[in-house]
């Protein structure tokens, strides 16, 4: 796992001898924890359903990236505005969102796509801060996007003023809990 939350540990020890030089020793101390995906733990919803690709096949912790597999998410065709959700059950400190997109075809479909993140739930949690924008996926079906330590329960990801659809074969939330330093949530 690539994401780490770190603390730093310095002692310092002065010894002050008469007469004498003075010694100092030092000790630092790095301890990193990787941060989980909190999106595994999470509800995912969104706007419509293509066959039995439901939302929650992208926090099932699979990367597969051929929607033929069955592990993807998939909205309607041709709907306007499609979005996807995950309510991960309390707010957290967001680090990082990494986003696999379809790999087998159609990767064009989240070119413009706006991963936001909040505690809101207006207008189905697309009024909520941005943490990114899907350019282009294209070559490159995982991608992720740094998040700054945004809060929120939600994560949403929606494709705004297209008439198109959602595939989605993972989305990966790294976090810790909202005002935690250290420990975990599970």
């Amino acid at each position: 796992m690539q994401l780490f939350f770190m603390f730093l540990l310095f002692i310092s020890v002065r010894v002050v001898r008469a007469q004498t030089k003075e010694i100092i020793v030092s000790l630092v101390f790095l301890q990193g924890y990787p941060l989980p995906n909190v999106a595994l733990k999470g509800e995912a919803t969104q706007s419509s359903t293509l066959s039995l690709a439901t939302a929650s096949k992208a926090i099932d912790g699979r990367r597969n990236s051929f929607y033929s597999d069955g592990f993807c998410s998939h909205t309607a065709e041709d709907e306007t505005n499609p979005w996807w959700r995950v309510d991960l059950q309390r707010s957290f400190t967001v680090t990082a969102v990494k986003v696999t997109n379809r790999g087998d075809c159609c990767a064009e479909r989240l070119d413009g796509a706006e991963i936001r993140i909040g505690n809101s739930l207006e207008n189905n949690g697309n009024n909520n801060p941005s943490c990114g924008m899907i350019t282009s996926l294209a070559g490159t079906p995982t991608y992720t996007f740094q998040c700054n330590e945004m809060e929120g329960r939600y994560v949403i990801v929606i494709i705004p003023g297209k008439k198109t659809s959602t595939t989605l074969c993972e989305v990966e939330v790294f976090a810790s809990l909202s005002g935690r330093v250290f420990g975990c949530y599970f």
